[in-house]
């Protein structure tokens, strides 16, 4: 069984991840006035249609490109040696740190104590739809899963195909996609708790909205 109280204290050590800021394809680099210890802002908006705080631009034959920050978080390196020169695609320019939120630390931690049943491969998923009426009805009460149970359509290319689930039996406790949604192969469709783990899982979700503290 998941060890929740170790790994608690390990991401409060290190309650942030290190995003590094990559030239998205070759250009001259400019860093617009951005300075180690700004703080930042990741896209806003309903829909994240408002772009992040500008971070450098990328000029390439005469067409200059915004990078903005993805995530908010504070500015921790910048190689300012580039001011100016030539870059190839993936050249890192900085590094942003971003400090977890509490659904980020709940997430990190499910993500690691439920079993995942991932996508096999990049394709639009869906649910079933007598599964999917389950599970929209199903909100006061977990629907069981089952080795072998009929539970997606996988939609690729125009053709529709059913896909097994395949592992332990337990109860649906996360859903990580929209049906519909385009799933990159080896991302999670949902995630399963074993029935008799189920209260160990809720205690640990109100722990983390206890104890955790946002920071700016």
């Amino acid at each position: 069984m998941l060890n929740i109280k170790q790994l608690l204290e390990e991401i409060k050590a290190s309650p942030y991840e290190e995003i590094e800021i990559v030239a998205p394809h070759t250009g001259m680099v400019e860093f617009p006035g951005i300075k180690v210890g700004d703080k930042v802002s990741g896209p806003s908006g309903e829909w994240k249609e408002k772009a992040g705080t500008l971070l450098a631009h990328l000029t390439r034959e005469r067409n200059r490109k915004n990078i903005c920050a993805p995530e908010k978080g504070e500015v921790v390196e910048i190689h300012t040696e580039l001011e100016g020169r030539f870059v190839e695609a993936g050249q890192t320019l900085m590094k942003i740190r971003h400090f977890l939120s509490k659904d980020e630390v709940l997430q990190l931690i499910l993500k690691k104590a439920l079993f995942l049943f991932n996508a096999p491969e990049r394709a639009k998923y869906y649910f079933t739809p007598e599964v999917d009426a389950k599970i929209k009805g199903a909100a006061d009460k977990p629907m069981k899963i089952h080795d072998g149970d009929e539970f997606f359509i996988v939609s690729r290319m125009k053709r529709e195909t059913p896909l097994s689930y395949s592992g332990p039996e337990g109860i649906i406790y996360s859903v990580y996609f929209n049906n519909g949604d385009n799933v990159d192969a080896g991302q999670p469709l949902i995630g399963i708790c074993p029935e008799d783990q189920l209260k160990h899982i809720q205690d640990v979700v109100n722990r983390v909205q206890s104890e955790w503290e946002e920071r700016d």
